[in-house]
């Protein structure tokens, strides 16, 4: 059984992130091991993920209810309709849009979704289900910064991106938060020269980069599985114009994105069931019957994809161009959930579902309808060596929500909701369950996926189990929302606002009058609830369910840039260069976040900053914090049966004592008498020798 340690709220150790705070619990821990050894001790040094800013109102929500898009009336005769009693005979299939699920691709535009029911679902009769607050970010101290190794909930990558024909560079500076409460995504048209290590071509290049944007992971920090997600958001750009990809997300712990070598037959599976596929495709697959790196066998593993949203601005309208057989244009919110394996046979992308190709039990808000557009990926690698038995389609289970002007600019609530599956035992009266994922936009239905659509498609593929972590970021990425076909006499292989026309005549239309200017993608506060009855629900990169920890660090150099030490730095406490000169009282970095967050040490050349408690980061601007459970922590002596005396009290101090000695003074008597035997004499003293 795997060891937790926790320590109640009233006596949690404040911010252990500096080196000496961390030297002093793990003292502590080992003080309490020795003195008083036990398999129960409920003791563990960290920090909670709470804000202390979120709201008192803000502490506990309940799920919202899906109510589904009312039934697509029907349409107006036609003058071509013939009615004759011989075809009401023969009782002739319409070309009309059907209704849930598809069972027919329509063949003529579709003003309405085909995906509600005929029916709405009764309110539920239990009792109202809380959900408590597990972790929050307001934002609201400004000039934070989130460069690897300064803030204990965030990473900002500082990294060029090599995924979906990217032409952007992530930098660390590009994310921040602003002085009105805001964390801060700026993307921009600037140039950044690159010579680094292409993981998709696998090769060492030199490029320049166009763009810079900014992404945010909480990856092998924050992690939970199951719960309600939710965030207030402003979009960034302009409504009717496309280029842009802000997106708000979750993704596997297994997997590390950006870093592709992570993702590979890693993403985005789902699945412990073991068929000839999973066997080859999926790299850590129910078929396995050793256990590595802490890996349960018989249980299949990898990085399913929740979107909450991924979004597409443009011009173009509903029933027009791409979206021609779709009742929503842009600008629009894709909301998906990413999961392998794929269905096969499968729709062909621009074409409702036949029927057996698409998943049932799907649910649709007001002003949604299903992405035909885009049905998922077919995954190859370059290196594998058998693409018939490797290779693998995953699906994109997608509803496009629309949008208007007053999305981008202006703030939003995006909210996902989880139910993690269960199988069926004694304490559910041997009832399974299939989980849910929905979403939510302002309180309004999105989409709802059920497990028992994903069970009953025969792939294996689940709602995901896995820990997963929170992304946050924009592209800018010539495969979403620039124009479908290149223009006539345009190359479109490089893309750059201040280049010539062969660099800028594949933009949108105004693109780059937009972006001359920097952009900004604004959020107002993160927050993760769970409800603490229910013990699927976990806060924890690593959880005794899916640990990841061990195969993390046996594999690390796939969660690393080349001339990384580690996947992630230490968190900085303190250190930050500050001035005496800076107002105390200000928050600022030169002031280390004033004086209720940290000082300026002018003790040391040049001054630097030092935080106190529950403050850390380099200038001491962001809370600490920390699991409050470690379900899968590192292993000690008592991990691998040893078990030190079991002493008390003054028999405690004694033993101390003892190991002080013999680990000091013990060495250097018995250095001594080695040399004595050995026939060497002492030295007198110098001065007697000057004097004699």
């Amino acid at each position: 059984m795997s060891k937790t340690y926790r320590i109640p709220h009233r006596r949690r150790f404040a911010a252990m992130q500096s080196p000496f705070a961390t030297t002093t619990c793990l003292i502590y821990l080992l003080l309490i091991e020795l003195i008083q050894p036990s398999p129960n001790n409920n003791i563990f040094c960290q920090a909670s993920w709470i804000d202390p800013d979120t709201p008192q109102d803000a502490q506990t929500v309940s799920p919202l209810q899906v109510v589904p898009a009312p039934p697509a009336p029907k349409h107006a005769k036609h003058d071509d309709d013939d009615d004759s009693d011989d075809k009401k005979k023969h009782h002739r299939r319409r070309r009309d849009p059907t209704q849930t699920p598809t069972f027919y691709p329509t063949f003529e535009p579709t003003h309405f979704p085909s995906i509600a029911p005929t029916t709405t679902t009764p309110a539920p009769t239990h009792p109202e289900r809380i959900y408590n607050l597990v972790f929050s970010d307001e934002f609201n101290t400004p000039h934070r910064r989130f460069s690897d190794g300064s803030d204990p909930r965030w990473t900002a990558l500082e990294k060029n991106d090599y995924t979906n024909d990217a032409q952007h560079y992530y930098s660390a500076d590009n994310a921040f938060t602003d002085t009105e409460g805001n964390l801060v995504i700026k993307s921009e048209s600037t140039d950044t020269e690159i010579l680094g290590f292409n993981d998709v071509k696998h090769k060492n290049e030199r490029i320049t980069k166009h763009f810079k944007s900014a992404m945010l992971q909480s990856w092998n920090k924050f992690c939970f599985t199951g719960g309600i997600m939710e965030a207030e958001m402003a979009l960034p750009g302009r409504h009717d114009v496309g280029g842009l990809w802000p997106a708000f997300w979750l993704l596997g712990n297994l997997a590390r994105h950006t870093y592709v070598g992570s993702s590979e037959h890693v993403w985005p599976w789902s699945s412990s069931v073991c068929t000839d596929k999973s066997r080859t495709a999926q790299l850590v697959s129910a078929c396995d019957r050793v256990e590595h790196y802490g890996l349960h066998t018989g249980v299949g593993r990898g990085a399913p994809e929740i979107d909450v949203f991924e979004v597409q601005a443009g011009s173009i309208k509903a029933n027009k161009g791409a979206f021609l057989k779709m009742p929503v244009g842009q600008p629009f919110m894709s909301s998906s959930y990413q999961v392998a394996p794929g269905r096969i046979p499968r729709p062909g992308e621009g074409w409702w579902p036949a029927p057996g190709q698409w998943y049932n039990n799907l649910t649709g808000g007001m002003n949604t309808s299903m992405n035909i557009i885009f049905y998922g990926t077919y995954n190859h690698f370059r290196d594998d060596t058998n693409p018939a038995e490797q290779d693998y389609w995953s699906d994109a289970i997608s509803y496009n929500r629309q949008l208007n002007e007053s999305h981008f600019g202006k703030f939003h609530k995006y909210r996902v909701e989880w139910e993690v599956p269960e199988e069926a035992s004694k304490k559910n009266n041997y009832t399974k369950s299939y989980g849910y994922i929905r979403w939510f936009l302002d309180g309004e239905t999105v989409l709802e996926v059920k497990g028992e659509g994903l069970n009953a498609s025969g792939t294996g593929a689940e709602i995901s189990s896995e820990p997963m972590y929170m992304l946050l970021n924009t592209a800018i990425s010539s495969q979403w929302g620039f124009p479908e076909k290149c223009p006539s006499n345009c190359p479109c292989k490089t893309y750059n606002c201040r280049g010539g026309y062969g660099e800028t005549c594949g933009f949108s239309e105004g693109f780059c009058d937009m972006i001359n200017k920097p952009v900004e993608y604004k959020i107002n506060y993160v927050r993760v609830y769970q409800d603490k009855n229910d013990p699927k629900q976990k806060v924890g990169c690593s959880t005794p369910e899916r640990p990841t920890r061990k195969f993390i660090e046996a594999h690390k150099e796939k969660y690393m840039q080349k001339g990384d030490l580690q996947p992630l730095k230490p968190i900085q406490n303190g250190g930050g260069e500050c001035s005496v000169a800076a107002p105390m009282n200000a928050t600022l970095p030169q002031s280390c976040g004033g004086t209720t967050r940290g000082k300026c040490d002018v003790s040391r050349n040049p001054p630097t900053c030092s935080c106190l408690s529950n403050w850390t980061g380099p200038y001491c601007l962001s809370q600490a914090a920390n699991d409050d459970v470690i379900w899968d922590p590192v292993e000690t002596l008592a991990d691998l049966g040893f078990r030190g005396p079991n002493l008390k009290g003054p028999m405690g101090v004694m033993l101390a004592a003892f190991i002080l000695f013999a680990v000091t003074v013990a060495p250097i008597v018995l250095n001594n008498k080695k040399k004595r035997r050995k026939g060497y004499s002492r030295v007198p003293d110098y001065e007697r020798l000057v004097g004699a």
